[in-house]
């Protein structure tokens, strides 16, 4: 134990003289991210608030017989325009270019239609392979659809018909969501931001005490010390294992601290990330650091310059955190079968604490051990790596 603390510290403290390691452990990693995801989920929520509650601006061929209509439209923040084109061609040709989101043209016969108790036709101008459009089209078309079901409810009272025979069925919705449960529609990426993070705080390192020393030439001398190799080994492994663990602390902080900037409140959401609910997180994360450590080690002790290894970790680093993005395609509840899976586990784990459920021990603990298992077979990898003299080569 002794030797294993002096190769330990050693390699932390050369660690700390590397600027490379210290800035992607401390600042690159847990802070970039987070900053990124707030300022991309703000600009998001914002978009979305000022959709909702600015008016749009829609033009209208036809509408000025239409008076009750367009006074319906206004009433719900569509304001139209009724001399910016003559003819539909034109306005169509707009919509094709994109310089108008969407547009309405009325029939001729429209008042008449209604007078008569027959179909009133519309005609919503719009172009739905613009993205941007989206939403103006949605607020047109939801309009337009409450008018309609306001003229059919007046139709029936008119003739004496109760309008609730044209609805059989009343479809209510209980909603049992909780403010920090629908926030994880847009806290779901944070395990990735969580996971990359851990990943690169500690690569650096692992890249500089493997293929750093192989080019520096001071492997060589350092495998001649008086402790075996598998303790120097684990000794390296144990501060890129350090270095992840800082990393994964500094990004839950920053994640913490970055959503308090989040609007979430206006549209119903809650972030929950307490205290309590931060050190949780740590303590679901902090096997996957192990893995971390084990994968980008063993990488790195296969490669023979610097260069060369951060090409294969940039690689490496890609692949623990897939089983992710592939259960936002597929969603999956947490079970004992998805704790064995590295990364699907924390992230599982993780959602479950933001929505505030708790944590099950069983599945907790078996997560870590899963996980922890992977990246102690990578370390003994790296450990029978070290013993043969081809490390050298």
């Amino acid at each position: 134990m002794a030797g294993l603390g002096v190769v330990f510290s050693k390699e932390f403290v050369d660690s700390l003289r590397e600027r490379r390691a210290v800035v992607s452990a401390l600042v690159f990693g847990p802070l970039l991210g987070p900053v990124l995801f707030a300022v991309l989920t703000s600009y998001a929520v914002s978009l979305q608030i000022d959709e909702a509650a600015q008016p749009i601006d829609v033009p209208v061929i036809a509408g000025r017989g239409a008076e009750n209509l367009m006074t319906h439209l206004y009433r719900r923040q569509i304001d139209v325009d009724h001399d910016r084109f003559d003819d539909t061609e034109a306005l169509r040709e707009a919509v094709r270019r994109g310089d108008v989101d969407v547009g309405l043209v009325v029939a001729e016969d429209f008042s008449e239609s209604l007078g008569n108790g027959a179909p009133a036709r519309l005609w919503l101008v719009a172009d739905t392979a613009n993205n941007s459009a989206r939403p103006s089209i949605s607020r047109l078309r939801l309009a337009l659809d409450e008018y309609g079901l306001i003229i059919g409810v007046h139709r029936l009272a008119l003739r004496g018909i109760d309008p609730t025979l044209a609805q059989p069925v009343a479809v209510l919705t209980d909603d049992v969501s909780t403010p920090s449960g629908r926030a994880i529609l847009l806290l779901g990426m944070m395990t990735y931001f969580l996971l990359f993070s851990t990943l690169l705080g500690g690569t650096q390192v692992a890249i500089d005490t493997t293929a750093g020393e192989r080019e520096r030439g001071s492997l060589e001398p350092l495998l001649t010390l008086a402790v075996s190799r598998a303790v120097l080994v684990w000794g390296k492994l144990g501060v890129t294992f350090a270095f992840m663990a800082l990393s994964l602390a500094v990004c839950i902080a920053s994640f913490a601290v970055a959503v308090r900037f989040l609007p979430l409140a206006e549209i119903g959401m809650t972030a929950n990330l307490t205290p309590r609910v931060c050190a949780g997180i740590y303590v679901v994360m902090l096997p996957f650091a192990a893995l971390g450590a084990g994968i980008m080690t063993l990488v790195a002790s296969y490669t023979k310059s610097f260069r060369e290894a951060q090409t294969y970790t940039s690689i490496a680093m890609v692949v623990p955190p897939l089983p992710i993005l592939l259960v936002i395609l597929n969603p999956v509840q947490s079970s004992a079968l998805s704790m064995l899976v590295p990364s699907l586990a924390q992230h599982l784990l993780v959602t479950d604490l933001v929505k505030g459920e708790g944590l099950d021990s069983w599945l907790l603990l078996l997560s870590a051990t899963a996980t922890v298992a992977v990246g102690l077979a990578c370390a003994l990898a790296t450990v029978r790596r070290y013993g043969s003299e081809r490390v050298l080569i």
